[in-house]
């Protein structure tokens, strides 16, 4: 009796340094990525760059007075790299002082198109964009959000909306 639960201890104990390692070698590479925290400077740093970033989330009274930027994140646009346009642009955008309001949502309808995204400035039409890649994502902040000025991708509209 005491033989099985050693070996099962021992077994336990194998599977435990197979896991730890293997998240380890997957922190290393870089899929997840943590910064450590040395002091609590650090920790404070790190706090106000997050608050930072979600005071325009959190704390927009009007969010349709803001740039909104919605990328379709169903299956194909993931699967084209929506994700990573999605966090280039959200990089992007504050580099560049611009106050955006990034969502995600699932499937527009223009697979063929993806990554596709819509962008809504103030006041305007919401454009769709299609096959963004972190070069167009550049260019459409630089260009049409900051300047006015169309750029190339644009999905036309396919649909009128009837008003009540």
């Amino acid at each position: 009796m005491y033989f099985c639960s050693v070996k099962y201890y021992a077994y336990f104990i194998i599977m435990y340094y197979i896991i730890i390692n293997y998240i380890s070698i997957k922190l290393n590479k870089g899929v997840y990525t943590m910064t450590k925290v040395k002091s609590l400077a650090d920790l404070k740093a790190m706090r106000e760059k997050l608050q930072s970033s979600l005071d325009i989330r959190e704390k927009a009274e009007h969010p349709e007075s803001l740039v909104q930027i919605k990328v379709a994140m169903a299956t194909c646009g993931i699967a084209a790299g929506a994700k990573q346009v999605m966090e280039h642009m959200m990089q992007k955008a504050d580099e560049l002082g611009i106050a955006a309001v990034f969502t995600q949502t699932g499937c527009m309808g223009y697979c063929h198109a993806e990554p596709t995204l819509e962008v809504r400035i103030p006041g305007k039409d919401p454009i769709v964009f299609g096959h963004v890649d972190n070069n167009r994502a550049d260019e459409i902040l630089t260009k049409y959000v900051q300047n006015g000025e169309l750029v190339e991708g644009i999905i036309p509209v396919n649909y009128e909306t009837i008003d009540k």
